[in-house]
């Protein structure tokens, strides 16, 4: 059951914005998988992929409106979610998609908790919600999915978290920082969504992996998006 903060008002989230600095710089966070589009995606026959966990659209929505009211353009078209892979190129997609499709075979469903903020600064301007319950699953997921045809080397330590402000004005980040410090909420993950940067710059849901299924029953894309919001990330 989610512990929700009381939602910021409409006049809450105009004030907050009159006060936003018009000098903020823009991100090179790419629509969709958070972090920046890697120098190799598109480049001869490399293609650039992302694998996320989405959030209940309940939780997600909470936290869209959350990130809005801190300045961050980036909740208009990021939705709540916990990174698995962040921007990889590959070479190879059926070699790609058969390997993720394999690490969610083989990966029960767990219960994941989002409880308390935390921040990356003063390495990147992020202020986060830490994951709690199932920050170890996610760990094992990203090590096995971050092999193979995705194996890659990463600036830095991975660490699950939900970005809840990145890039905006330090008085926004503390504010984000403080304003969610006693938020919780616990949910079921069954599944994780394999997204691909298509030629556009657009993130694109291509197959919603349920955890423990067989491959012949992967909901496809198509699926996905009648069932439920497409999450996006960072």
């Amino acid at each position: 059951m989610p512990r929700w903060a009381s939602c910021p008002t409409a006049e809450q989230r105009e004030a907050t914005r009159r006060m936003r600095s018009t000098g903020r710089r823009d991100t090179v966070t790419a629509p969709g998988i958070p972090g920046a589009v890697h120098t190799d995606c598109g480049s001869g026959d490399s293609i650039c992929i992302g694998v996320i966990l989405g959030f209940p659209e309940d939780v997600a929505r909470e936290l869209q409106e959350w990130r809005a009211s801190f300045g961050d353009p980036m909740a208009e078209v990021i939705p709540a979610h916990i990174t698995l892979v962040t921007t990889t190129p590959t070479q190879d997609w059926e070699a790609t998609i058969a390997h993720v499709r394999e690490v969610a075979r083989q990966q029960a469903p767990f219960t994941v908790t989002i409880s308390g903020t935390g921040s990356f600064r003063p390495v990147s301007p992020v202020v986060f919600i830490r994951v709690e319950d199932g920050f170890g699953e996610c760990v094992n997921l990203h090590e096995q999915l971050q092999t193979g045809p995705l194996e890659r080397d990463l600036p830095f330590p991975y660490h699950p978290h939900v970005t809840i402000a990145h890039d905006v004005t330090p008085e926004s980040l503390d504010e984000a920082e403080a304003a969610l410090k006693d938020y919780s909420a616990t949910f079921p993950v069954a599944s994780m969504g394999l997204y691909e940067h298509d030629s556009n710059g657009i993130w694109q849901l291509r197959e919603e992996l349920e955890f423990g299924g067989d491959t012949g029953t992967q909901r496809t894309a198509e699926r996905a998006a009648a069932g439920r919001q497409g999450p996006a990330s960072n």
